[in-house]
């Protein structure tokens, strides 16, 4: 999710959206049965802070109609098309009439949101039982010698150029005030199986990777990069998995 200050939202994505496109993380099937178990329908649902449409797609295997959107232009850009998919650049109003929506998702996104205007609009258009969900992912899993290297990478070599949005995401986004009747979702993960050269990519799209490069720091980087080459070892694939923190529940 990303935007400018014209929108409101921060930027830490557009100027290298189609990397964002490439490399991000697919979320679980089991996330969006769970959503649609949940939802009191299957006819329509908003994804807000859309990014490049992942959570969209999956929304698309069980929802009839998906609207999807976010701030960034270029980020819709880079979206993978879908029939049942209309993507429009936007902040916080989706278009949609009152009470059309089942669903109002908002995935890797909420943290970067004026929260109280993103809410306001979710109730809009949401119809009597409809569900809000927010969910993320933070740290990733590997093996413990990569997690070890990367965790370095992240909490040191990284720590000043990372949004200060971000750390909502390792409160388990406890805090937000969201209007919900809050309900228990099952433990999911993320998993992916990648080539160094994939998780490379990956880590390559953090913000904070970013804003790095940006101020100077390939040499920093490509250290890093070597680094964790070593510890990836002789393995063409290995399994990265991300827990998900989720927050969902019909908006009252």
């Amino acid at each position: 999710m990303t935007a400018d200050a014209a929108t409101g939202f921060a930027d830490h994505f557009s100027a290298h959206a189609a990397e964002y496109a490439a490399h991000r993380p697919r979320y679980p099937a089991t996330l969006f049965d769970w959503l649609s178990r949940i939802a009191p329908g299957t006819q329509l649902a908003w994804d807000a802070g859309t990014g490049s449409g992942q959570v969209a797609h999956g929304l698309a295997t069980r929802f009839a109609r998906i609207v999807a959107t976010d701030a960034s232009a270029e980020q819709i850009a880079n979206a993978l098309p879908h029939p049942r998919i209309a993507y429009a650049v936007a902040r916080y109003e989706c278009g949609l009439p009152d009470a059309s929506a089942q669903l109002v998702t908002a995935g890797q996104a909420i943290h970067w949101f004026d929260v109280d205007a993103f809410c306001a609009e979710a109730r809009r258009v949401l119809q009597p039982g409809g569900v809000l969900a927010a969910f993320a992912y933070g740290h990733n899993r590997v093996t413990p010698a990569v997690d070890e290297v990367v965790r370095l990478h992240h909490d040191v070599t990284l720590a000043a150029h990372w949004p200060r949005e971000r750390s909502i995401i390792f409160e388990g986004y406890r805090d937000l005030p969201l209007p919900i009747d809050e309900q228990v979702p099952p433990p999911l993960e993320m998993q992916e199986e990648w080539s160094l050269d994939q998780f490379v990519g990956y880590l390559r799209t953090w913000s904070a990777t970013q804003r790095f490069l940006g101020a100077g720091g390939a040499p920093a980087i490509a250290q890093f990069e070597t680094a964790l080459r070593e510890r990836w070892g002789d393995a063409p694939t290995r399994s990265v998995r991300w827990p998900l923190v989720i927050r969902a529940g019909v908006v009252h």
